[in-house]
């Protein structure tokens, strides 16, 4: 087996620490022997170490660290590492600087943002591109937009974002969240669950909600699951716009599957979105969506998968047109559920994402 240490700068709680999480599940024991690096300890820290996987905190100051990557280059000496898999610009460079002290190293990032890099970093890139051995994608422009911030291609695969389908199998009647929050069974609920930051664009789906108490009869609840620096401002804003009777603010919530059985669609208004854990949950748990058309959100919801609604970023009407459909037609919506169910396994299924994984750490490693 391929011992496999996953670094990470901040194990938090947020879609990144998922997809580690995951490959851990999925991997750890069977195919590779895990072990975890990181420098802020959080949620994902705990999980790790509950699932026995060895942890070890390194300090890592900046992207040009090279005291964090001579104790990187240490650490895989000591553990025997076959393959570095990091996130984000900072534990890349640190694992790819490791390669001077360690010449067995080799290193598999993940790109979870679709985001342009300054000239400065693109420059930055290039020169460190030739340390690189595989990258993944999660979405087709994700690739893309490594290509254009001077990574080379032909050591880039796209490999979906996935979950256990029958994780979250189940009805409704499992759900409490109704009970909870005083909400009718009868009440259609939509859901969206994200940090309050502003790429999440709660700002604007706060706006398209108001428009959609103009355009529509139908009595409806907006559940917004999450907590972050923009919490405050987007209660403020649901005040001000008249909504405290149909928008629930419910803070971070482990218990997401309870969350998506309450509910009758899956939102997700955000702007930088790669390929989004939450939309594929919510599709395994039989909900049709609504999403931006930004970033990884078109490769789930598109004219192939017919899961549900593309909308426009920052489009209120957009947002509310679709969201008026979906509430007012519902065999249209139970088409959609029933195709986002049959997505899910055909393209976005664990143990396809795992495997997949697991050949990029080969061809990483030589084998």
């Amino acid at each position: 087996m391929l011992n496999v240490l996953y670094l990470l700068n901040h194990a938090g709680k947020a879609g990144t620490e998922r997809y580690v999480e995951t490959l851990v599940k999925y991997l750890n024991g069977t195919k590779v022997n895990a072990c975890f690096a990181y420098h802020e300890a959080g949620l994902l820290v705990e999980r790790m170490e509950e699932a026995h996987v060895p942890c070890r905190q390194i300090e890592m100051t900046s992207r040009f660290d090279f005291k964090a990557a001579r104790a990187l280059a240490r650490l895989c000496e000591e553990w025997d590492i076959d393959v570095v898999h990091c996130h984000y610009l900072r534990e890349h460079y640190t694992a790819l600087l490791a390669k001077k002290y360690n010449r067995h190293i080799r290193v598999v990032y993940t790109n979870h943002f679709v985001l342009a890099n300054n000239a400065v970093t693109r420059l930055s890139n290039r020169w460190m591109d030739r340390r690189q051995d595989q990258m993944i994608a999660v979405c087709n422009l994700g690739k893309r937009q490594l290509i254009q911030n001077g990574w080379s291609g032909d050591r880039i695969q796209v490999i979906f974002n996935a979950v256990d389908p029958a994780a979250w199998a189940g009805e409704r009647s499992e759900s409490t969240l109704r009970a909870e929050l005083g909400i009718p069974e009868d009440r259609f609920v939509m859901l969206c669950a994200s940090r309050f930051a502003d790429d999440k664009g709660h700002h604007y789906l706060l706006s398209s909600v108001k428009r959609l108490r103009e355009i529509s009869d139908v009595p409806f609840t907006l559940v917004l699951a999450g907590d972050g620096p923009l919490l405050e401002s987007r209660k403020a804003q649901a005040e001000e716009l008249g909504l405290e009777d149909c928008v629930k603010f419910i803070g971070f919530r482990k218990d997401i599957k309870n969350l998506y059985k309450a509910s009758d669609l899956y939102v997700n208004s955000s702007q930088h979105e790669a390929l989004s854990f939450l939309i594929v949950e919510a599709m395994a748990a039989g909900l049709p969506v609504v999403a931006t058309d930004m970033a990884g959100n078109p490769d789930i919801v598109n004219d192939e998968t017919k899961c549900g609604l593309a909308v426009k970023y920052e489009d209120p009407d957009s947002m509310a047109a679709a969201l008026k459909r979906m509430m007012e037609e519902p065999d249209f919506r139970a088409q959609c559920a029933r195709n986002a169910l049959k997505a899910v396994e055909d393209r976005f299924e664990v143990h396809k994402m795992a495997q997949a994984t697991y050949q990029v750490y080969e061809k990483a490693a030589g084998r």
